[in-house]
């Protein structure tokens, strides 16, 4: 019965370290960009250009 007890205490115990991170996350400005997600999908990627580039100089040869 005593073990009951011990693994309440433990998971509350757990449970109050996830809520104080959760909160210092929260006041510390981990979710104040509420714009740049809903523009995202607007930007080009760079990535597949620079892939698809070919270089004029070594085409030239």
């Amino acid at each position: 019965m005593t073990i009951i007890f011990l693994l309440i205490g433990l998971s509350l115990l757990v449970a109050l370290v996830f809520l104080t991170a959760f909160l210092w996350a929260v006041r510390s400005g981990q979710y104040d960009d509420a714009y740049t997600p809903s523009v995202r999908m607007l930007f080009d990627d760079e990535a597949p250009a620079e892939r698809g580039a070919v270089d004029t100089n070594q085409a030239q040869a």
